[in-house]
């Protein structure tokens, strides 16, 4: 499972989400979806974007978990 990490970054660089898809030029919608986890996925555009805006790595914003069995 991929353990997103949006609003965690989003805190440390004391940024609202509204702010973050303004400047990524993505819904604040689909940023919301992504930040709930509940996106089906991410393209590496945006993904590189939201980096570039917050100044972090993919991996700062995407965390592999293990699902228990």
């Amino acid at each position: 499972m991929i353990r997103v990490e949006l609003d965690v970054m989003l805190a440390r660089r004391k940024m609202k989400l509204k702010d973050l898809a303004a400047e990524v030029g993505i819904s604040v919608t689909n940023l919301s979806l992504l930040k709930t986890g509940k996106a089906k996925g991410v393209r590496f555009e945006t993904l590189a974007a939201i980096c570039a805006s917050l100044d972090c790595q993919p991996g700062d914003l995407l965390i592999f978990e293990k699902e228990d069995d």
